[in-house]
């Protein structure tokens, strides 16, 4: 293989691991949506509710997580996207908010989603899908709204700005989110190929923080699927409007086994 051949197969490599770790996405079993009614559930222990003040669990005696005793234990309010995790014997519960409402997520090594994980595939790597681009950012960020694959959800991201490059002469663009990193981004996008050899909802592309001239490579052969592509208890995002690119980007992960 080609060098870079080969750090993309180290990459990959990498994120199948993450994948597939014992808590990972493909180890949820439920996605319980909480309210002030107390609510048991079959994969986690305790009366589960929340309200203005936050998450609250009770515990009968003889339940316990990872450092809470039986009785009652407030998580408090929950921020969106800061999710706060408890163990439970070989588990991990995650109580989480998204679009507003309040989430519990068990996560068990033995669900079989997990278990019976079959790979992921993926285009073979192909410099030419490793595209320079320009990032051109908005005056002040933009509060970006989009859907969700959960019904009746929507997330609201901070757009710093967009992307621009061209494939084939063919001049595009993608709306921009920030990424996990200080100045780095991230874009959901569509393509010709959704729905026939990659997944129809949504793919991601992580993007390094810009240069100093707004200089950026777009690698879709790093493209990757969502949880939402594995598992029915995701609330992925679905890409903004402008984000489906009329080109068949037959680059990075496609549908999964």
């Amino acid at each position: 293989m080609s060098g870079f051949e080969q750090q993309w197969a180290h990459w990959h490599d990498e994120h199948e691991k993450r994948r597939a770790a014992p808590h990972g996405f493909l180890a949820i079993t439920g996605l319980h949506w909480l309210d002030e009614t107390p609510q048991r559930f079959p994969d986690a222990p305790g009366e589960w509710r929340t309200g203005p003040d936050g998450v609250v669990v009770t515990l009968a005696p003889g339940e316990e997580l990872d450092g809470i005793p039986a009785g009652e234990h407030r998580f408090g309010p929950i921020e969106e996207g800061k999710d706060v995790t408890v163990g439970y014997q070989d588990a991990v519960l995650e109580v989480a908010r998204r679009g507003g409402h309040d989430v519990l997520r068990p996560r068990h090594p033995t669900h079989e989603t997990r278990v019976k994980y079959l790979g992921t595939p993926a285009y073979t790597p192909d410099e030419k899908w490793a595209v320079a681009g320009r990032f051109v950012p908005f005056d002040a960020p933009e509060p970006i709204t989009v859907g969700s694959v959960a019904e009746g959800l929507e997330h609201v991201y901070e757009s710093p700005g967009r992307v621009e490059f061209s494939v084939g002469g063919q001049d595009l663009s993608l709306t921009a989110f920030n990424g996990g990193t200080p100045g780095s981004l991230f874009v959901l996008f569509t393509d010709a190929t959704s729905g026939i050899t990659t997944y129809p909802a949504n793919r991601s592309l992580a993007v390094a923080a810009p240069g100093p001239d707004g200089s950026v490579v777009l690698d879709f052969n790093r493209a990757t699927n969502l949880p939402c592509a594995y598992t029915e208890f995701a609330t992925c995002p679905l890409p903004p409007a402008g984000n489906r690119l009329p080109i068949a980007v037959e680059a990075g992960e496609q549908l999964p086994r």
